[in-house]
């Protein structure tokens, strides 16, 4: 898969004991690459990290990308060949109790790495991973594009959006005029499912919690809209650009933003997604909807074009499936009792493969 690129590669993964970060090692370990993870302690027990096994890395750096003293060692030790930089202060409503912490992990923690690895003149592809949340959204039906304006109504979605700019400004600047530099580009996904995820105010999360407890599901906003996709499609985007970008020139127009979303038919409300959980692990729901509320956005929707026609690159899993996978993994954990989880979360990655495969998608030739 992905033309071979990363047999043998030096990998570094920020945030690595994410939910993202833990299954983006966990396939890139499959991959045959040699993964190294830098990332703060798990943010959450239990999480994806403790399940995926410490064989899955080569070595583990616990530190903060606010400290650039930290990242410069990390990176002068591991002398990564490809970064994917998923570290971040993910939750929206986290960042209006939050709102230093978080613009200050999100942006200047970019900015603190794409500084440590010029410092450092490391040749290397990066691939910053920020959100669908970066776009101005203006609430209407029209799917966002990578050239659509970036903006932000709250303090995550404004602190995603300075990270594009970040990476543009220090890509610019420092990166493209520099030969002893690699490429960098930004990489945007939809709301992402899957095993794994025990964030707090995420609604899968908060899902399986309410559905263990045997207590009715809280839903704040049910008629909210939102692009689901399984958090093996847009892991798959993101290890495709960077093989792509890693095998052709930087001055390529792949050096850029990307978006890897869902197709249009993935774009459902919040109550639909919650009614297709209780299918398939029964329970209840209730309505928690407040006027009083902090702000969410109510409607978005990515555009997948770009990435159709550069990359080759199509969503795999639909909407049905995504959630009946998303929920499988946490029932073979929680109720099952599974106590090897690592193979059956490898399992679910061959699987999309195959299914990929099966599509004829370019990654898996």
């Amino acid at each position: 898969m992905f033309n071979g690129y990363y047999h043998d590669k030096r990998v570094l993964v920020t945030g690595h004991t994410g939910f993202k970060g833990g299954w983006l090692s966990l396939w890139l370990k499959q991959l045959g690459a040699r993964v190294h993870g830098l990332s703060l302690a798990p943010p959450t027990h239990p999480n994806l990290h403790e399940t995926i096994g410490q064989e899955t890395f080569a070595s583990e750096t616990n530190g903060d990308i606010r400290d650039l003293a930290v990242l410069s060692g990390a990176l002068g030790s591991t002398k990564p060949e490809v970064i994917f930089h998923l570290a971040a202060q993910p939750i929206v409503r986290r960042s209006y109790a939050e709102p230093l912490e978080t613009f200050q992990t999100n942006a200047m923690g970019t900015a603190n790495l794409l500084e440590a690895i010029r410092k450092a003149g490391l040749r290397c592809v990066v691939i910053v991973v920020t959100s669908d949340k970066c776009y101005e959204n203006r609430e209407w039906e029209f799917a966002y594009r990578e050239n659509d304006p970036l903006g932000g109504h709250d303090v995550y979605s404004m602190s995603k959006a300075a990270t594009e700019l970040v990476a543009q400004a220090w890509n610019r600047s420092f990166y493209e005029p520099d030969p002893g530099l690699g490429p960098v580009a930004t990489v945007r996904a939809g709301n992402v499912i899957g095993g794994g995820d025990y964030a707090t105010d995420r609604i899968v999360p908060d899902c399986i919690r309410s559905l263990i407890e045997g207590k009715p599901i809280v839903v704040r906003n049910p008629l909210a809209v939102r692009p689901w996709q399984h958090v093996l499609e847009c892991l798959s985007g993101y290890l495709w650009l960077g093989a792509r970008l890693g095998q052709e020139p930087k001055t390529s127009r792949l050096a850029s933003p990307f978006n890897f979303g869902p197709e249009p038919s993935a774009r459902q409300p919040v109550r639909r997604l919650v009614e297709e959980i209780l299918q398939i692990w029964p329970g209840q729901w209730v309505d928690g909807s407040d006027p009083r509320n902090v702000h969410e956005a109510r409607l978005l929707s990515l555009s997948i074009e770009k990435a159709g026609t550069l990359l080759d690159w199509h969503p795999v899993w639909d909407f049905q499936e995504a959630i009946q996978r998303s929920i499988s993994w946490y029932h073979e954990r929680h109720v099952s009792s599974n106590r090897n989880m690592s193979a059956f979360t490898t399992r679910q990655i061959q699987d999309y493969a195959h299914a990929a495969g099966k599509q004829g998608l370019a990654w898996t030739d």
